[in-house]
């Protein structure tokens, strides 16, 4: 190993040592089990680490570094909130990714911190094909930062089967409201030279084309307007936004009263206790609110959908197929019986 590999290596080791301290009092044992090296090692290193603390009570003596700011409680919550959104939203295996939320772990105090960095060693077990997500969104983030194009394959759901190639500015990224997936959002230069929103699962060979600093954001692209029409993410990447009505039975009103839901608004309450509610949602290209509709499908017969009538007409067909397969089974069971 040549002496500045090891060198690296070493510094390596003394910045996770020290993100290690900053968490909490470690023993020079405790400190080496954690790194992977010796308690002789971890001595040198708490030797190299020059601001830190020690509580000489008892036969081992612990440290900690000095200045380390503890979390209040409400900080700890926060962070302990944002770890949980992180862990279940991350498409892949990405090392750094990792390695982020490994840091953010040791932040929090026990036993939120031991519980966080069991959770963590989930994303070191992926399979290859989130592998190879996990290396699209690094792509992703590096573009992003420095202002680079990016060029991959998508292929979009119910289109022609065949991935079509696109080059994008990349914007902002996005978590979807409601499954949690990770979104991109930027302008496509080489077939639709638009606004577009892309499912980062969906992304095929993504790479990294041209120089840093091939574009400028446009000052005046705002990703709150952008996705103000957005139940999940389509936003204003599709069609015109529309509203839509719905009537909610009376056993499912009390979740909608209970609120967190975009651009929802009461417009009355029904005698039965029920309620009539208008969400202004954005719409695919054809003008259909399709992220809306699974919402809606969700809630069974509890939500009816009034308007508009294409979205009332798709409802109410696809219901009508889940019935009809339903009683098919049921007389099949019924003849085998």
């Amino acid at each position: 190993m040549s002496w500045e590999r090891a060198h690296h290596k070493k510094s390596l080791r003394l910045l996770e040592a020290r993100d290690l301290l900053a968490a909490r009092p470690y023993t020079a044992q405790e400190l080496g089990d954690a790194l992977g090296v010796s308690k002789r090692t971890a001595l040198r290193l708490l030797e190299d680490l020059q601001a830190i603390q020690v509580d000489k009570e008892g036969r081992s003596p612990r440290y900690q570094l000095l200045q380390s700011q503890e979390l209040s409680p409400i900080e700890a919550l926060i962070t302990h909130s944002a770890l949980r959104m992180l862990y279940h939203h991350t498409p892949g295996y990405e090392p750094t990714y990792l390695s982020a939320l490994k840091k953010l772990a040791l932040r929090l105090p026990s036993p939120a911190q031991e519980l966080a960095l069991k959770s963590t060693e989930d994303l070191e077990r992926r399979t290859l094909q989130q592998r190879d997500e996990g290396l699209a969104m690094a792509m992703v983030a590096e573009a992003w930062f420095k202002r680079q194009l990016i060029e991959f394959d998508y292929l979009k759901p119910g289109g022609s089967g065949r991935p079509r190639k696109s080059v994008l500015e990349v914007y902002f990224l996005e978590i979807s409201r409601t499954n949690l997936g990770m979104y991109v959002v930027g302008y496509e230069r080489n077939y639709r030279k638009a606004l577009r929103t892309y499912k980062l699962s969906r992304m095929r060979r993504v790479r990294i084309i041209g120089e840093p600093g091939a574009y400028t954001i446009p000052q005046d692209f705002d990703p709150r307007q952008y996705l103000s029409n957005a139940w999940g993410v389509i936003g204003s990447s599709g069609g015109s936004p529309v509203e839509v009505r719905l009537r909610i039975r009376p056993e499912a009103a009390y979740r909608i009263l209970e609120g967190g839901y975009p651009n929802l608004r009461i417009a009355s309450r029904l005698p039965d206790g029920g309620l009539e509610v208008c969400i202004t949602v954005g719409t695919n290209n054809d003008n259909f609110p399709l992220e809306l509709l699974s919402w809606v499908q969700s809630w069974g017969s509890r939500i009816e959908v009034l308007e508009p009538a294409n979205l009332r007409q798709r409802w109410l067909s696809e219901a009508q197929e889940v019935a009809a397969l339903a009683k098919k089974d049921e007389l099949e069971d019924h003849n085998d019986s």
